[in-house]
């Protein structure tokens, strides 16, 4: 049902898939001025680089071996040969270095932007989504896939245009300065590429192979990690640990897999450029013998030749980065493309006075086809009328809180607030309007004080009230620096009593119309049960209130008890009502409720 066709493995870019480069190219539009400069400093790079061969021929044959010169004339013009090749290498090294800057910061940018893209869209998708994705996979979108279109903006895509330039510019020089031996040499050429061609595409199985590892890698370990105190209480930690290892093993052998590729392919590359140099001693040689080639030409042959095979060697690399950034971009993007379905409606409800009133008409969900949680539920709530649903684990209850909030769509029926559908309102709006009290509650590493606030924009003296209303005044006051405490990760740790306190002055700050306790009370320590128990009750008062799976005292408190069992109501009343009726509540209280609460 709520299926979004996402996933992660079958994912592969191509180098020919234009709509990517497309949505790649739109990245660094807004860096053409960057991008123009690294491209000029690359055509200076390049013809600095193919002009020192140049200028080693030109100081054998036009001093070194020219012996018609005085021995003044040949030193002088040896030093300034040598002048002008310090300065091009100078200028290499100051257009390499502002290149890599550039290129650099262009790429973090870039990297920047898309990460911020990404999470905010990630922010922003259903609940539905997050359930059928594992989170190691998500962490790796942001990280690892980022990282590598990061390598591809900056390591790539200019340098591989310096490359094929140079491998051009050489090929040209070389027919400009000898036919006859570039001739010879270009039979190089087919062959260097064929090589290129084949063992790229082997690499590409490689990587593939790899990133799969790598993503079911992480995966286990942000599982593992997170259900840590789950493996220590049940002593699994050398089982985790061999699974760890067996993935880890896999990992390594996929790497060795590559590096012996990668082992293979630069010896031979080696060889081919061992055999152009031998081919060209044998054959330039042969002509210096003739007279019909001058000894500045072979040497600087030789040089152009070993400038010839470093970008093919490098293409490999090049190849390999570019695919895994493809690969990168194919999911990063369709990641991006996943649509909500929970949207908000072309002309949205303003909400004004909520009264409170709620109905459920009809309602059946199912989280997957042939498994429904809810069938057919009809229910009415008052405003200001306080229901407390209660039912055995599985029956339905938190699906109905999820329903109410909207992080899903019943697939039948229809779910009211003050007689409008819920689907009329913003799902931000809603969110206001319900306010939901968690057994699990989040804490931001921020002070008391915000993580109160959060959204709602009001100010401390609002706070102070609610604090008072509540009677959480002891518990504030007890705290370091009261309502500026630091608290959360890397500061004051709450107990689960006290996140349960943070969280109902959290909600209470939003003022909902409706109010739902889910489970809310089950986690609570001793020490902040009664400050809890004056919570509850300035919670409840003048709001319409849906309590799941609580105390028996707060079942007591009800004006009603809806009682669920497999995604249906079987019963209702009030408490005493139900107790005398001897029914399916009756028998939860006696075994559920006496020890501590329901249950989900």
């Amino acid at each position: 049902m709520y299926n979004f066709g996402y996933s992660e493995e079958g994912r592969e870019g191509s180098l020919r898939d234009l709509h990517i480069w497309l949505r790649i190219l739109r990245y660094g539009a807004g860096h053409r001025l960057g991008l123009v400069l690294a491209v000029l400093l690359s055509l200076v790079v390049t013809g600095a680089t193919l002009g020192l061969p140049r200028l080693m021929q030109m100081g054998i044959d036009g001093f070194i071996m020219n012996t018609h010169l005085p021995a003044v004339q040949r030193i002088a013009g040896l030093g300034r040969i040598a002048v002008v090749y310090g300065i091009l290498v100078g200028l290499v090294f100051l257009a390499g270095f502002f290149q890599v800057v550039v290129l650099e910061t262009i790429g973090q940018w870039i990297m920047h932007a898309m990460r911020r893209d990404l999470y905010a869209h990630m922010l922003d998708l259903d609940l539905a989504f997050f359930n059928n994705q594992a989170v190691g996979r998500l962490v790796t979108r942001l990280t690892n896939d980022i990282q590598n279109m990061h390598e591809m903006f900056t390591s790539v895509m200019v340098t591989l245009f310096n490359d094929f330039l140079r491998l051009a510019g050489i090929l040209v020089i070389l027919f400009l300065m000898n036919v006859r031996l570039a001739l010879v040499m270009s039979v190089f050429v087919p062959l260097a590429a064929l090589i290129t061609v084949v063992f790229s595409r082997l690499a590409r199985e490689r990587f593939r192979d790899i990133r799969r590892q790598l993503a079911r890698l992480n995966s286990f370990l942000q599982e593992a990690i997170s259900g840590i105190s789950v493996l220590q209480l049940f002593g699994r930690q050398q089982d985790s640990f061999r699974k760890f290892d067996v993935l880890t093993r896999e990992y390594q052998d996929l790497a060795l897999r590559q590096i012996k590729l990668f082992g293979t392919f630069m010896p031979m590359s080696e060889f081919m450029s061992s055999a152009a140099i031998a081919l060209i001693l044998w054959y330039g040689g042969g002509e210096i013998i003739r007279r019909e080639m001058s000894l500045g030409e072979l040497v600087a042959f030789f040089s152009y030749m070993r400038l010839f095979f470093q970008p093919l060697r490098e293409l490999y690399q090049k190849y390999s980065i570019v695919q895994s950034a493809m690969a990168s971009a194919e999911r990063i993007f369709n990641l991006l493309d996943t649509e909500k379905r929970i949207e908000a409606p072309p002309v949205p409800v303003e909400p004004e006075r909520i009264k409170g009133d709620l109905v459920f008409d009809d309602v059946c969900f199912a989280y997957e086809p042939d498994q429904p949680i809810l069938r057919h539920i009809s229910l009415t709530v008052a405003a200001g009328e306080t229901v407390a649903v209660v039912g055995s684990t599985g029956s339905g209850k938190s699906t109905l809180i999820n329903l109410l909030v909207r992080f899903y769509d019943p697939q039948q029926g229809r779910i009211l607030v003050d007689g409008r559908d819920l689907r009329e309102y913003r799902p931000h709006d809603l969110r206001r309007i319900v306010g939901v009290i968690m057994q699990d509650v989040f804490v931001l590493p921020e002070t008391l004080l915000a993580n109160i606030v959060m959204d709602t924009g009001h100010d401390r003296s609002r706070v102070e009230e609610i604090i008072r209303e509540t009677g959480m005044e002891p518990f504030v006051a007890g705290l370091p620096d009261g309502l500026d405490t630091l608290i959360g990760e890397g500061y004051l740790d709450f107990s689960a009593g006290e996140k349960q306190l943070l969280c109902f002055a959290r909600v209470l700050c939003r003022d909902p119309a409706i109010l739902i306790l889910d489970e809310a009370t089950s986690a609570v320590d001793s020490e902040t049960e009664n400050i809890l128990e004056q919570a509850v009750v300035a919670g409840f008062e003048g709001r319409t209130s849906l309590i799941i799976a609580h105390r028996l005292s707060t079942v007591r408190r009800a004006d009603r008890v809806v009682v669920m069992d497999h995604g249906r109501i079987v019963e209702q009343g009030s408490h005493d009502e139900l107790m005398a009726a001897g029914g399916a509540y009756s028998r939860l209280v006696t075994l559920d409720l006496r020890t501590n609460g329901a249950g989900r």
